[in-house]
């Protein structure tokens, strides 16, 4: 491995710990927003007066400081797939600080993670050599990646405009959608911003090209437009689904359009780029895991009933699992609610005669 690989890897390494442990300080600092004000799953800013939420905000960023230099240094198919390693340190303090159970099974998902990595950390092709910006311009310009981009344009515009209104609320796909196809933009273009910086710092100025500002602009837009969708999606449903959901889509997302645009695979044999694939599987059935246990975990406690079942109860309370209280009667409102929302599995607490049940229903 070469030199420029080492530091890669040793700034992705601590990127991912700064990351992991962003998503739940500002997990905590979004639920604790969400108890005062309007939450940010329904369009609410509140959590921006939320000391806890920018905690958290600051050591994502730190990461995402740490990860932009890893792509001055190495390649995106090194780089990006480490990522993983912030869903272990995630599950973990989630277990710990959040008491979202981690099975065995959940366990074995982060074993799988970390053989993965090692697997692609072993086989990542070298850095290509890169004199300026002017010469990744070249390669972001070239027809195939123009078209990756403009299909990835289009497909965000249409999750946002006809997705988000309509399912955003009730399938993580489409928040996690559009973090994850913005992100494989914003990660070329911070990839082509770091190589400037870089060549900047060693003596060559690469300030004066044009190119390097439209990546800049390019990594604004991307990476808000990112953290929007990101708190969308943290607010909405449970850290152990949003974290592996997005770092298997971002990631495969970005290796894609790493491919295309920097021809990684070009430097390398057909066994290396097999066994980079492997690893990527690997972790791919590591966050599966991670994710499928989690769910798991929430049965033994819980029984299925569906909503006309328990009409017939006007004096049952329900409450969320966070403890806040949902509907007190059972009234039309709620009838037209569940109507309205189909499909959806949500897990409760209720009291009836002073004794309290853990639920879930499904209409």
């Amino acid at each position: 491995m070469s030199s420029d690989n080492v530091k890669g890897l040793v700034l992705a390494l601590s990127s991912s710990f700064f990351i992991g442990a962003s998503f739940i300080v500002k997990k905590k600092g979004l639920k604790r927003a969400g108890s005062s004000g309007v939450r940010a799953g329904v369009g609410g800013y509140s959590y921006l007066y939320e000391p806890l939420w920018w905690v958290g905000m600051i050591a994502m960023i730190v990461g995402e400081i740490a990860n932009f230099a890893a792509y001055a240094f190495a390649p995106a198919i090194l780089v990006t797939p480490l990522g993983a390693l912030s869903i272990i340190i995630s599950a973990a303090l989630a277990h710990i600080i959040l008491r979202e159970r981690l099975h065995i099974f959940g366990m074995l998902g982060c074993v799988l993670c970390v053989v993965g990595s090692t697997t692609i950390v072993l086989h990542a092709p070298q850095e290509r050599v890169i004199e300026s910006v002017a010469e990744v311009w070249d390669l972001a310009t070239e027809p195939a990646f123009l078209l990756y981009a403009a299909l990835v344009l289009v497909a965000v515009f249409v999750l946002v405009v006809q997705f988000v209104p309509e399912y955003g609320q009730t399938h993580v796909m489409v928040y996690i959608g559009v973090c994850s196809l913005v992100g494989s933009l914003s990660v070329m273009s911070v990839k082509a911003l770091g190589i400037a910086l870089k060549l900047t710092f060693e003596g060559m100025n690469q300030l004066i090209y044009p190119q390097t500002w439209i990546f800049t602009m390019i990594v604004l837009v991307c990476v808000i437009t990112q953290m929007n969708y990101l708190n969308k999606a943290l607010d909405t449903f449970n850290t152990a689904v949003v974290s592996p959901i997005y770092y298997v889509m971002f990631t495969s997302l970005t290796i894609l359009a790493s491919v295309i645009m920097f021809k990684d695979w070009d430097r390398q044999n057909p066994t290396q780029i097999v066994t980079e694939i492997c690893g990527f599987v690997t972790i791919l059935s590591g966050t599966f895991l991670l994710h499928k246990t989690k769910d798991a975990a929430l049965l033994p406690s819980t029984c299925i009933f569906h909503i006309p079942d328990v009409l017939c109860c006007p004096c049952t309370t329900f409450y969320k699992n966070d403890g806040q209280r949902w509907q007190q009667d059972f009234s039309s409102e709620i009838l037209m609610k569940t109507h309205t929302q189909p499909l959806i599995h949500t897990h409760f607490s209720f009291r009836r005669n002073c004794i309290f049940e853990h639920v879930s229903y499904t209409v």
